[in-house]
């Protein structure tokens, strides 16, 4: 099996096709096969990677807790490119890995050619951001303490899953078999390192205000959580567009992988051609009817 050794921990990877690389990486719920709908789709056209995150096997399960954060997780993305000797790429990122995605074109700009972010913004919130660092750290711990089955079975029928499940009743069943055959171990240090630990969206602002990386934002409409952060990463981010998919959940990679395919085609070929531009500043104005002033 094919690894890339990165800090503290072997990342397993695949990888098909041929031209410019494509980066994809997971969401917490699920592991490398969440991306084989754009796996068989981009790589009639792109060199295509993904790779299952530290504590996922076949990838390694650190046992020191401190192997388990978000900065570590855009790192971990950094390390796969280094190890299949890739300079620049697109990276496109699902929930967790949305935000190790985000994370990374802060962090390694000059390695990102564009970033598709999806699903990105749980835990954001300030408000009622302490009251979901103590949920996650309490699931994390469960998730250990009493095993995939028990924790994961209601986890995974979630209020921003139930979409796919009614819609693909069968994709439905393969993710959830998937995450329930995960390590209760890696699954919960994951979730206490990563999750619990990582700095609110609204903390990174002057990062993002600078973020001038091709990105496309991608959320489903019935993804509660997410709808205000995306709103929040459309008007901070000046590189950055916004798709929402109407009556649509979480991991709309797999609840919608046509429409998702479709945009993420068309955001990569008009950053290939260099027409993805930055926003012009006289479309952020006070008024409805009167243009901002040209600042550019």
């Amino acid at each position: 099996m094919p690894h890339i050794q990165a800090e503290g921990a072997k990342l397993y990877y695949e990888e098909v096709g041929i031209g410019d690389p494509i980066i994809f990486v997971h969401e917490f719920a699920d592991d490398l096969r969440s991306w084989e709908p754009q796996m068989r789709f981009f790589s009639r056209r792109y060199r295509c990677i993904s790779y299952n995150a530290r504590g996922y096997p076949p990838s390694d399960i650190p046992s020191d807790p401190a192997l388990y954060s978000q900065d570590l997780a855009a790192d971990d993305i950094a390390a796969v490119m280094r190890g299949l000797d890739i300079e620049k790429a697109h990276v496109v990122g699902c929930s967790m890995g949305a935000f190790a995605t985000l994370h990374f074109g802060l962090r390694y700009a000059q390695m990102a050619r564009s970033l598709v972010v999806l699903g990105c913004g749980y835990g954001a919130k300030k408000d009622s951001r302490d009251g979901f660092n103590e949920e996650v750290a309490a699931l994390a711990q469960s998730f250990r303490d009493k095993g995939m089955i028990e924790v994961g079975t209601p986890y995974s029928l979630g209020p921003t899953r139930v979409q796919f499940q009614n819609k693909d009743p069968r994709g439905f069943a393969d993710f959830q078999e998937r995450f329930l055959g995960h390590s209760s171990e890696g699954t919960g240090l994951t979730m206490a390192g990563v999750q619990a630990k990582r700095p609110s969206l609204y903390d990174l602002e002057d990062g993002l205000r600078k973020l001038v990386v091709p990105t496309l934002l991608v959320i489903g409409d019935e993804e509660e959580p997410c709808l205000e952060a995306n709103l929040y990463l459309k008007r901070t981010i000046q590189s950055s567009g916004l798709v929402i998919l109407p009556r649509t959940g979480h991991a709309a990679n797999l609840e919608e992988p046509a429409a998702f395919n479709q945009a993420v085609a068309e955001f990569i070929a008009t950053v290939e051609q260099d027409r993805w531009t930055l926003r012009d500043p006289r479309s952020v104005s006070d008024s409805a009817l009167v243009a901002g002033p040209d600042k550019a």
